[in-house]
């Protein structure tokens, strides 16, 4: 891989907290791309793009795939610039030097390259995931969210970012941290 991501959270999943004020975020779980004391980005991974599959759009974006394409949903990254497209890919494909290596064998990339790889050319990655836009913070924005309790984080796993099983990756991402989603609460409590 060409550049390496940020340290601070990227490679972990911020999981929304139940009561969220932004209703773009209410059970979200967002896989954090970047992240160091200027700026954040992430792609959240559980909100497809009712309708709107991989090779649909790769056919709008004039990139020809294979009638046996797997009709992958695309996913709602987050409200910024949601007409430019993310994909989030396991590291072993690359497309120096616009890969993005986040660390826990997964990359991002942004290039018409990747989009030829995910229709079917050769070399493409083991597993995908395309998004438009993408969720951003300013410096110290998201650590002092975090501090409200707006957000949990926890480790990623290829499952979480990959499968396409988006109505419970919430819960299973609080599952992987020890807690039970019926036990959350929207209200903070005060000492």
């Amino acid at each position: 891989m060409t550049k390496t991501a940020s340290a601070y959270l990227a490679g972990r999943l911020l999981v929304a907290m139940p009561g969220i004020e932004d209703p773009r975020f209410e059970r979200a779980v967002i896989f954090m791309c970047l992240h160091d004391d200027q700026h954040a980005m992430g792609l959240t991974v559980n909100r497809p793009v009712e309708g709107l599959t991989v090779p649909r759009l790769l056919a709008k974006l004039g990139v020809k795939a294979p009638s046996d394409a797997p009709d992958d949903l695309v996913l709602m990254g987050g409200p910024v610039e949601t007409e430019r497209g993310f994909v989030l890919h396991t590291d072993d494909y690359d497309c120096p030097p616009s890969s993005i290596a986040i660390g826990g064998g997964v990359a991002l990339t942004a290039t018409r390259e990747v989009l030829m790889a995910l229709a079917g050319r050769d070399p493409h990655p083991r597993r995908a995931v395309m998004a438009l836009g993408y969720a951003g913070w300013e410096p110290g924005q998201l650590e002092r969210e975090i501090r409200e309790n707006t957000w949990l984080t926890c480790e990623a796993d290829e499952g979480l970012l990959f499968d396409d099983d988006h109505e419970h990756k919430w819960s299973r991402s609080l599952a992987k941290i020890g807690i039970a989603a019926e036990h959350l609460s929207a209200q903070a409590g005060r000492a």
